[in-house]
């Protein structure tokens, strides 16, 4: 069995390594990419693999973005470290949908799952694996509590979402403020990858918000967004590589 691992977190695809291993020191690793478009040239470039253990949240954007751009004849096994994530569609369309940290356990059961298949069996995933594209819509607005009403807002109206003391609020980007009762986790799931980001344990950022990234002394990246936050923003060290290929995506 030929794998492909599509896994941005060096640490993650260790941990990969090491399962697989594990379970099976015949499988062949057949290659290793990070992003989005890394991964499409390699399916575009290469022998098709017979299993893709793929995460959803990636360098440069969410991988159902790669079903955009082209038409993927083998099955996934998707990881994520979200259960947010993890709706129906997900569900249906994958072989399985296995959170991190990963556990032997379950890959060997994922494994385990797709051994079994018949070649009916793959014909069908796939015609419904390439019915993503059409699944992965993210909403255009949300519905904020005021007093008591709701009020609908755009999502391109929102600079970010702060949360302190277990207290999550959304700033909007003319400078109002309104409590909202998730938490970052729960949103950072239902927002488009490639539009918003989690920045740290406090904030989740929109792209078009950002208006300048100043290099700090630690090698973190300070962020100044369209209004003025409660505290200042800081990408660590281990994310700013992630956070500059974000904020120069186009997609």
């Amino acid at each position: 069995m030929r794998i492909l691992i599509v896994e941005d977190e060096t640490a993650a695809y260790e941990n990969l390594l090491e399962i697989i291993s594990e379970i099976d020191p015949s499988i062949e690793i057949a290659g290793y990419t990070e992003g989005v478009s890394q991964t499409i040239l390699w399916l575009q470039t290469n022998q098709s693999p017979d299993l893709i253990l793929m995460d959803i949240q990636l360098s440069d954007g969410s991988a159902f973005s790669i079903f955009k751009s082209i038409h993927l004849e083998t099955p996934i096994i998707f990881t994520t470290a979200y259960d947010e994530f993890a709706i129906e569609a997900f569900k249906v369309n994958s072989i399985d949908y296995l959170l991190k940290p990963i556990k032997v356990a379950e890959m060997r059961r994922a494994i385990e799952k797709f051994r079994k298949w018949s070649r009916q069996d793959v014909l069908h995933y796939i015609t419904q694996l390439n019915q993503l594209t059409a699944l992965t819509r993210y909403k255009d607005k949300i519905l904020v509590p005021v007093k008591d009403k709701l009020m609908p807002v755009d999502m391109e109206e929102i600079s970010f979402f702060f949360t302190t003391n277990k207290n999550t609020s959304i700033f909007l980007r003319n400078g109002k403020n309104y409590a909202y009762s998730k938490t970052l986790e729960q949103i950072e799931g239902t927002l488009n990858p490639s539009e918003f980001i989690r920045a740290n344990k406090q904030f989740i950022i929109a792209r078009h918000s950002v208006k300048n990234i100043t290099i700090w002394f630690d090698s973190r990246l300070l962020i100044t967004l369209d209004i003025e936050p409660p505290e200042r923003i800081y990408i660590s060290k281990n994310k700013a590589a992630e956070f500059k290929a974000w904020i120069v995506n186009d997609n």
